[in-house]
C-alpha cells in the first residue's frame, strides 16, 4: 500500500512536470507568433482586424450570405478609422454581381477612398485587396483568413502608415467585392474610374500575404514594368523577409499569376501593377483557411515590407 501510494506520487508528479513543460513551452512559442512587434504599424491592431474579419459569424464573407452586411460595416468601419477619406459622398461604389451559367443577381459594393498627396495630389497609387470570400459549402464555413482577410487588413494598416507619414502621391484605397467571382468588383471599379486613367501610376494589389513556411513574399509584375523594380529590390534589402520577384511570364502557365487576382483588371488596361502575395498553401481554398494557421510574425513582416514598397513607388514617381 504505502510502496503503492509512494509510485502514485512520483507519477503524478512526472506527469504534472510534463504538463507545465508542454504549457511554458506552447506559451513560449504563442509569445513569439502571436504577439509580433513592429516600429512601423500596429501589429495587434493587424491581426484584431484579420482574425475579426475570418470568424465565423462573418461566414466566408460571400454576397449570398445576410452576414456580408457584417464585413461590409467592419471595412467601412476600419476605412474611416484608419484615416481614409472618401472619394464622393461615400465610400461605396454598388455594382451587380452576375453568376455565370444562371439568372442570380448579387449586391455587390466595393469600397474606395482616399489620402490627399502632399506634391502630387492629382497623381495616384491605387492600393487595393478583395475582401470576399468563398462563403458556406456543403455546411463548412471558408473564411478566408489568408484568403483574403489578410490583404484587407493590410489596406488599414497601409492606410494608418501614410494618414501619419503624408506621402507625396495621393493614395487611392478599395476593398473589392466579388473577386472571387471572376475579379467582378476590380473589373467595374477600373470600368469605371474615380479619377483620370492617366493620372494613375500603378496599382498595389495584396492577396495572400499571412503565411508562408519559406517566409517568402513575392512581388508580381515587374517583368511586364522593369520600371517598378528598384523600388522592390529597395525593399528587399531592408525586408525582414524573403521579397522575391517573378509568378509572371506566359510561360510559366498557371504559376504565371498576371491574371490571378484583382490586379488582372489594372492590367488589362495597361495600368502597371505590382501584386504581392505568397505561394498557395495546404489550406487555399478550403474551409481550414483559418486565423490559427496564419503565421503573426511573417504577416506583420509582409505587411511592413508592402509599405517600403510603396515608400520608394511614391518617392520615384
Amino acid at each position: 500500500m504505502r510502496r503503492f501510494t509512494h509510485y502514485r506520487y512520483w507519477l503524478a508528479l512526472i506527469v504534472f512536470s510534463v504538463a507545465v513543460s508542454a504549457q511554458v513551452s506552447v506559451g513560449k512559442r504563442n509569445a513569439v507568433s502571436s504577439d509580433p512587434k513592429s516600429k512601423m504599424l500596429d501589429a495587434a491592431q493587424l491581426l484584431r482586424d484579420l482574425q475579426t474579419l475570418s470568424a465565423d459569424d462573418m461566414e466566408g464573407r460571400s454576397a449570398d450570405r445576410p452576414s456580408i452586411q457584417k464585413a461590409r460595416d467592419y471595412v467601412e468601419k476600419r476605412f474611416r478609422e484608419s484615416g481614409i477619406q472618401p472619394l464622393g459622398a461615400s465610400f461605396r461604389q454598388d455594382f451587380e454581381i452576375r453568376s455565370r451559367g444562371s439568372n442570380e443577381v448579387l449586391a455587390g459594393i466595393n469600397f474606395i477612398g482616399q489620402i490627399k498627396g502632399r506634391k502630387h495630389a492629382d497623381k495616384y497609387i491605387i492600393v487595393t485587396a478583395h475582401y470576399d470570400h468563398d462563403g458556406i459549402k456543403n455546411g463548412e464555413i471558408y473564411n478566408g483568413a489568408d484568403d483574403n482577410a489578410s490583404g484587407t487588413a493590410a489596406l488599414f494598416a497601409v492606410a494608418s502608415y501614410f494618414k501619419k507619414h503624408q506621402p507625396d502621391h495621393s493614395l487611392i484605397f478599395a476593398a473589392f467585392d466579388a473577386e472571387e467571382r471572376g475579379l467582378q468588383g476590380a473589373r467595374h471599379f477600373v470600368a469605371n474610374l474615380p479619377v483620370k486613367k492617366e493620372s494613375i501610376l500603378l496599382n498595389i494589389n495584396m492577396d495572400m500575404i499571412s503565411r508562408s513556411d519559406k517566409g517568402e513574399l513575392y512581388a508580381v509584375g515587374t517583368y511586364h514594368y522593369p520600371h517598378l523594380k528598384p523600388a522592390i529590390e529597395a525593399a528587399a534589402k531592408k525586408s525582414e523577409i524573403k521579397l522575391l520577384t517573378g509568378h509572371d511570364r506566359a510561360e510559366q502557365g498557371r504559376d504565371d499569376w498576371t491574371f490571378q487576382s484583382d490586379h488582372g483588371a489594372f492590367h488589362r488596361e495597361k495600368i502597371p501593377f505590382i501584386y504581392f502575395g505568397v505561394e498557395d498553401h495546404k489550406d487555399y481554398h478550403r474551409p481550414t483557411d483559418d486565423f490559427a494557421n496564419i503565421q503573426p510574425e511573417f504577416y506583420v513582416r509582409a505587411v511592413e515590407t508592402i509599405i517600403m514598397a510603396v515608400i520608394g513607388f511614391d518617392k520615384e514617381n
